[in-house]
């Protein structure tokens, strides 16, 4: 058989239901899906293919599935840093935002995301903002795979000064993406539970149901939050959110910080999701996730690392290692969180949580073709003895030196090939002069 494309001379982390790992592996692409899997098979002679990669004694694993971004966000890192959530975001983001959030600037930032994603091993995202419609444009043009959610919000937004237009908009946007695209798949994202009205919840919920489409939503970030959902429903926010039907297989929940054990018993029980964004919640002072024991309770949890505003990267190398770390201090404990959970948690569990481990998040035989490949000739990596640990502890985003997606070569020897990053650079930094000369830096 003559394949599209193999890899070869390289040590797979597949990431399978055994977490098998193959030294001298050899991969055979053919029609964007994985093959062939071979271990041990140096001395084998490769069998025929368009495009032969060779890695180099390299590291081969799934790409990287970032389950919570906003990714025009790019546009605003380190505009407000070091400030309280609400004040970070009533008096910088939102007004940010509204006076400089349009489809130029959306198509820029995004694109600058795509190419910080690509760079540093990410294949996969799960997006939440508005004029969602450019993002997915620009996404699907960088070849990458996401799950993108249009905004649903109860005050003006970008793209909708009426609120009251903003459900049937993301209905709209969901019929348009919904089969177009191989690797984009719409989805509905609102805000949180303070920002959305429960009969906003609700019909974006039924809408997102009508069509089976992932619903995301920010849940109990901060105590603020829980206290104000706690005073105005008698209920926690995850509580009030399943009281009123939100909860259920497609329901990915963000940061979930302020839950107790009733609330992740609950979440367990309706086999919702949970996305972990530790970096963003550190940053913010938000707290720390109770992720091991929604771990222990069976929840399916992914990494992200929310937008740049309020990280200030997309790169999961980093977010790993601190997941990781954070969990350890935390619990006292140096054996919660270990490298190979955290690796699940940034690839299959990633996937799982948006409703694609049946498609990416894994190699193995059938599954689509999303794999990076990772520089180990590297001092910082040199010894290697064990491979998982050094993608949580000691890799980086640099180190990744080719990506693919759906067996389309996204990257190869740390170029990108399917955006003009110069180009990017160029629109972006333009569009940062005009929002530096405004007062919303402090």
């Amino acid at each position: 058989m003559n394949f599209d494309t193999i890899i070869h001379n390289c040590t797979i982390i597949t990431v399978n239901p055994e977490f098998d790992i193959f030294e001298d592996g050899v991969i055979c692409i053919k029609d964007g899906r994985l093959e062939q899997i071979e271990k041990n098979a140096h001395d084998n002679v490769l069998p025929g293919a368009k495009k032969i990669i060779d890695a180099k004694g390299g590291i081969v694993m799934p790409g990287f599935v970032n389950t919570h971004t906003h990714l025009p966000m790019t546009l605003f890192r380190g505009l407000a840093d070091d400030l309280p959530l609400h004040v970070w975001l009533n008096e910088h983001i939102f007004p940010a935002e509204k006076k400089y959030i349009n489809p130029e600037s959306v198509r820029s930032g995004t694109l600058l995301a795509c190419a910080e994603m690509i760079l540093s091993g990410t294949t996969t995202c799960c997006d939440g903002y508005f004029l969602e419609d450019i993002v997915a444009k620009g996404v699907n043009d960088s070849g990458m795979r996401a799950i993108l959610g249009q905004g649903v919000i109860d005050f003006p937004a970008p793209g909708i000064e009426d609120p009251l237009q903003n459900i049937r908009n993301a209905v709209e946007y969901a019929g348009k993406w919904l089969d177009v695209s191989p690797t984009i798949t719409p989805a509905i994202f609102c805000h949180s539970p303070y920002t959305c009205c429960t009969k906003t919840l609700k019909d974006a919920k039924a809408a997102a149901n009508a069509k089976d489409l992932v619903f995301q939503i920010h849940v109990a970030e901060t105590k603020d939050e829980q206290k104000r959902i706690q005073s105005e429903h008698r209920m926690t926010p995850v509580q009030y959110l399943d009281s009123i039907g939100i909860l259920d297989y497609n329901t990915l929940l963000v940061h979930c910080v302020w839950i107790d054990d009733g609330d992740i018993e609950i979440i367990a029980k309706q086999n919702a999701k949970i996305s972990h964004n530790p970096e963003s919640n550190m940053k913010l002072a938000a707290g720390i996730a109770p992720i091991v024991r929604c771990l222990q309770a069976g929840i399916t949890v992914g990494l992200g690392t929310d937008g740049c505003a309020s990280n200030n990267n997309l790169d999961l190398f980093q977010e790993m290692d601190s997941a990781a770390k954070l969990h350890k201090v935390a619990s006292h404990d140096p054996t919660v969180m270990d490298a190979k959970s955290v690796i699940i948690m940034a690839t299959i569990g990633g996937a799982k949580a948006i409703g694609l481990d049946n498609e990416i998040g894994s190699i193995e035989v059938g599954k689509q073709a999303d794999l990076i490949i990772i520089d180990t000739d590297k001092p910082h990596l040199t010894p290697l003895y064990n491979p998982v640990s050094h993608i949580v502890y000691a890799a980086q985003g640099s180190d990744v030196r080719d990506v693919l997606v759906a067996g389309k070569i996204l990257m190869r020897n740390r170029k990108l090939l399917t955006l003009d990053l110069d180009g990017i650079l160029e629109k972006v930094n333009k569009i940062s002069k005009l929002i530096r000369s405004n007062s919303f830096i402090p």
